[in-house]
């Protein structure tokens, strides 16, 4: 499974290039040149070594919230209503797209 995850820019090397990033309890030199310029404090998507977008701080906190909730899947934790509250007291609908249509 490839997966991105959400990292905060600590800084940006002279040449643009590449910055230091911090997420999910790392720090990696990222390769930058996919999502143009970036400053310290901006949130990007990363994979393999690389930005390969960029995020809102909300898109970034959801995207944690999501890694956590898998991370919790997988290790067999209780409950998931905590990371998903929207589907805790309800069925899960379908989106339009997805619906059948009755013959």
């Amino acid at each position: 499974m490839c997966i991105g995850t959400p990292m905060l820019i600590a800084s940006v090397e002279p040449d643009h290039s590449t910055a230091v990033a911090s997420g999910r309890g790392r720090t990696e030199t990222l390769n930058v040149l996919l999502v143009g310029a970036v400053a310290p404090g901006d949130w990007v998507l990363a994979y393999q070594g690389s930005a390969i977008r960029r995020l809102s701080a909300d898109e970034a906190r959801e995207t944690d919230a999501a890694l956590d909730a898998l991370e919790a899947a997988l290790a067999g934790s209780g409950s998931f209503d905590a990371f998903f509250p929207d589907l805790a007291d309800r069925e899960p609908q379908l989106p339009a797209h997805l619906k059948g249509t009755a013959s």
